[in-house]
């Protein structure tokens, strides 16, 4: 049996993947600022008040997950937040980067302690983050907050390799959850959960640092 725990569980893909791993009987800690009632229904272990850009937040959680193993931290909290060129908005940019790039990175660090040798972590990213992929434009902080995470989490996958630890960049799919407006050309949140958990499930030594579709596809930088 393993033990995951995953950031931003309450609603959407967080909450898709704890009932999923805990379906296949695997443990789960389910983190977020405030539990939903569809959350607090599954029975999996829950902790509330955490706020992933909070040093005091942080800590405190660490403190309370004193003496526990973790097999797998899947970082999944983030916010998006529309920037067009015509309407910059410095400060949204920048809490974009904070919540969606830097927090999920000291957030991973702090916790690298209850990590074990073969442990695993992953990073939910988005195909918005990826150069390459950019035929579109705009969404200018997501899109450049999604660029620096997904570079955390390879320089990640090369430092930790020495303990084993493997890390996974991961982008769910165009998801229909609250953060999409329920958009109709999104896929479900159970097909995104199922094909990230197969990612997770496949991650090792070998393609540690790949940035991955769920559905498998590699993505371009």
């Amino acid at each position: 049996m393993s033990t995951f725990l995953i950031t931003g569980s309450n609603r959407g893909i967080g909450l898709e993947l704890c009932k999923q791993i805990i379906n296949r009987g695997d443990e789960v800690i389910a983190t977020c600022r405030k539990a939903s009632p569809e959350l607090m229904n599954l029975g999996v272990r829950i902790e509330q008040d955490v706020d992933i850009s909070s040093e005091e937040s942080i800590n405190n959680l660490r403190k309370k997950l004193l003496g526990v193993e973790l097999d797998c931290l899947i970082n999944n909290a983030g916010i998006y937040e529309f920037n067009s060129i015509d309407d910059l908005d410095q400060q949204s940019i920048i809490r974009q980067f904070v919540v969606n790039a830097l927090s999920p990175l000291f957030f991973s660090l702090s916790l690298k302690s209850l990590l074990k040798r073969s442990s695993k972590m992953a990073f939910i990213t988005s195909r918005m983050g990826s150069i390459g992929d950019n035929s579109s434009g705009s969404s200018y902080g997501y899109r450049m907050s999604k660029v620096a995470l997904s570079m955390a989490a390879k320089s990640l996958s090369r430092d930790l390799l020495k303990e084993e630890i493997c890390v996974a960049i991961l982008h769910p799919g165009l998801v229909s959850t609250r953060m999409t407006g329920f958009t109709k050309y999104g896929i479900s949140t159970e097909e995104s959960a199922n094909g990230l958990l197969k990612r997770i499930d496949s991650l090792d030594k070998s393609n540690t640092g790949t940035f991955w579709h769920a559905n498998g596809e590699i993505l371009p930088w």
